[in-house]
This record gives C-alpha cells, structure tokens and sequence, in this order.
C-alpha cells in the first residue's frame, strides 16, 4: 500500500467514524429530547401553580420566561435532530425508529401553532398542541421500544413486526415515509413563510367585535 492510499484509507475510516458517531449520538438523544419536552408539557400546571406562590413579580416572570425558552428550544432541537430521517443513506444503514420522520412533522406542526396561535392562552390551541405531542410521541417510542431495542431478543411473529419498525430492517418503508416527511414539512414550512410574510413577523391585530366597534 503507497502512502497516498494509506493516507486515503485513515481519511476514509475518520470520516466514517464521525459520521457514525454523529448518528448514534442523535439517535441515543432524541428520546431524551422527547422526553423532555412530554414532562415540561404536561408540567405545565406545576408551573403555573409554582409562579402564584412567588411573592415578586420579577421571579415569577423570569420562572415564566425559563420554562417556556427550554420547553421551545428542546421542541425545536427535536425538529432538527430528526432531520437524519430524510437522508436515505441514514435510515438504510443505522436502527432508526420507522416512523420517526412523521413524529418530526407533529413537533414542527406544533412549532406552526405556536407561530400562528397562542397555546399558552387559548384553550384550543393548547389542546391540540397537547393532541400533536402525544402522536408525535407514538410514532417515536412504538417503533423504538418495539422496533430498535426489542429487535435483538425478539422471534416469531413479534420478532418481524419488531423488524419492520426498525429501519435498516425496513428500507422500502423508511424512505417512502421518509419522502413523505419531507412533503409535510416543505407544506408546513411554506404555510409558515407565508404567514411570516403576510404578517411583517408581527401578531395579527385581534379582530373588533361589533360590540366593541359600536362602543367607539
């Protein structure tokens, strides 16, 4: 072997090397990103309830301010942490959750309310934020506990529904949601550029009621 070839070979091996360890980083991470985002959440009564007991208006506002900067960070960290699901060559090659992609699109839909709504004050819009993280977290954990870590003590028939959740077992299945994914969030994006732009990155003034025009 020449020195360019031996040189080649060490180049080829560390970058292969970081790219698995990058993945398996990722893939180690996300459920913890999950979970993470489930428990702040649904602790959210905690911290309302937590925030009347302040007797200063300054520490309930910065508990406030807090909550809700790791609570928004950590969904949108989950977003681009899943982004491995759209590259073919990941999901065919390492032990991914199946349907981890569509589990991306529920965080960025309830990234897209939070743009367009306000679920910290409408009753509506937390429901169905609530409703999004909790099929978001189907699709991840179903095909993770199921998939990815029962596949190597599992046989007969749950051994192959084990196989088909995982996908480097499942590869027509992974890139076919794994386009899928991607339609979904280019459609969500575009909803979101739009209303950014037909917005100004402003909230849209509250619409009068008749009552309240009458008044003035």
């Amino acid at each position: 072997m020449t020195p360019d070839q031996l040189t080649t070979a060490i180049v080829n091996g560390v970058n292969a090397g970081g790219e698995q360890f990058l993945e398996g980083t990722l893939a180690a991470t996300l459920p913890i990103i999950w979970l993470a985002i489930l428990g702040l959440h649904l602790g959210r009564p905690y911290i309302l309830d937590m925030i009347d007991r302040f007797t200063l208006r300054l520490g309930a506002d910065l508990l406030w301010l807090i909550y809700i900067a790791l609570r928004d960070i950590l969904i949108i960290s989950g977003v681009i942490m899943s982004f491995m699901f759209l590259f073919p060559d990941v999901v065919t090659t390492d032990q991914l959750p199946l349907t981890g992609g569509l589990a991306a699109v529920c965080l960025f839909a309830v990234l897209l309310i939070k743009l367009m709504g306000d679920p910290d004050h409408n009753l509506r819009d937390f429901r169905l934020t609530t409703y999004l993280l909790g099929l978001g977290a189907l699709f991840y954990f179903v095909p993770y506990v199921i998939g990815v870590q029962a596949n190597a003590v599992t046989s007969g028939t749950i051994g192959d529904i084990s196989k088909f959740l995982v996908t480097s077992s499942n590869t027509s299945w992974a890139i076919g949601i794994g386009y899928v994914t991607i339609v979904l969030l280019a459609i969500m994006g575009a909803i979101a550029a739009g209303y950014t732009l037909r917005t100004g990155g402003l909230a849209e003034a509250a619409t009068e009621t008749p009552d309240a025009s009458a008044k003035k």
